[in-house]
């Protein structure tokens, strides 16, 4: 096979180089749920449930109360896009919802 010196199959450059870098972990974020007059307490862990179907019952009632007791509640800390996700889920059943990053 004749070649060129860095190339390979094809003639595309060959990178050699040690990938010493460690992953990035993606930036996170959390979806925060606001308190607000309107929802009853039921409805509000029952739409947490549905929206985000990994909260337990106990996950999702130990949210409505964080939300209801202090003004905010931390639904769940993921990726951007299911973050985003969730929160326009939650907003789209009536309830208030923002996301920031983790740190």
């Amino acid at each position: 096979m004749v070649g060129n010196p860095g190339r390979g199959p094809g003639g595309a450059a060959v990178v050699d180089k040690q990938t010493e870098r460690v992953r990035k972990t993606s930036p996170r974020y959390k979806v925060l749920l606001h308190n607000d007059p309107v929802n009853t307490m039921d409805y509000v862990v029952t739409t947490l449930r549905q929206v985000v179907p990994q909260l337990s019952e106990q996950d999702a009632m130990a949210v409505m109360l964080e939300t209801h007791n202090t003004g905010i509640g931390l639904v769940i800390t993921c990726d951007l896009e299911p973050a985003e996700f969730y929160s326009e889920s939650l907003k789209g059943k009536g309830l208030t919802s923002t996301i920031e990053p983790e740190s």
